[in-house]
């Protein structure tokens, strides 16, 4: 079957497919011992190769895992400069599964990772507006009004953000709950509209993504998502249910 090559790496769970073309735009992957172009297609009768080494015609069962991210930790597989990444709580993990999409160093809660490129590339695609819900503390009594704005009409970076779910979950002297329900993730997204608006975020959880919950995961630990789990996603993301996770 003929496909763009970006598609043939992200399927058989290499990386997404924005990042495969980075890496075909960098010379790093050959068609046939011949280095490939963006807009190159291949079938299985091809061999495909990236940095030299040949990407097996056989595909194993794709992995989905959740993780409870902790503060103090970054949501990358490396870090050269030394700080704790989310890999160094993957103990046990031993497939190539990267995070889908990120939650920045001082935020804790729900990380999905898996090396299923297609799946990666849908939910992390601003078209398929995952929803992702996130329990927010804020400094001290936050007045309504506060409130309301950071559920109205707000812009970052000049672009008008999508509409965002905000519910009051509790609101005492030295804090205020929030739970918030946004369907697009810019760049520390939340915190940036709570600036704006001038409240302080104290703490930022995120407690599920895609209708997948957190639920009982304790904080630095991680668990394959179930079977129902893995068809729920690829039904959002509007792709069919081929597998099952694996460790």
């Amino acid at each position: 079957m003929e496909r763009r090559l970006q598609k043939y790496l992200a399927d058989y769970g290499l990386c997404s497919r924005r990042a495969a073309e980075q890496l075909i735009e960098e010379g790093r992957v050959t068609v046939n011992g011949v280095v490939a172009q963006i807009g190159c297609k291949v079938d299985d009768g091809d061999s495909v190769a990236v940095d030299g080494r040949v990407i097996g015609q056989k595909r194993a069962p794709h992995t989905y895992i959740m993780l409870h991210k902790p503060r103090g930790y970054i949501t990358t597989m490396k870090d050269e400069q030394g700080r704790r990444c989310v890999a160094d709580l993957l103990t046990g993990l031993r497939a190539r599964a990267v995070p889908v999409g990120r939650l920045d160093r001082n935020s804790e809660g729900l990380l999905l990772l898996t090396d299923d490129g297609e799946l990666l590339y849908r939910l992390t695609h601003p078209a398929h507006e995952v929803e992702k819900c996130y329990l927010v503390t804020l400094r001290g009594a936050v007045e309504d009004s506060l409130i309301e704005a950071l559920g109205g009409e707000l812009f970052l970076d000049g672009e008008k953000l999508k509409p965002v779910g905000v519910r009051l979950l509790k609101r005492e002297p030295e804090k205020t709950v929030l739970q918030m329900t946004l369907t697009e993730g810019k760049n520390r997204q939340i915190r940036r509209m709570c600036e704006q608006v001038g409240v302080e975020v104290i703490r930022l959880k995120r407690v599920s993504e895609g209708g997948i919950r957190l639920a009982g995961l304790k904080s630095g630990h991680w668990r394959q998502l179930t079977a129902q789990e893995v068809a729920h996603l690829k039904e959002i993301a509007g792709i069919p249910s081929l597998g099952t996770s694996r460790k």
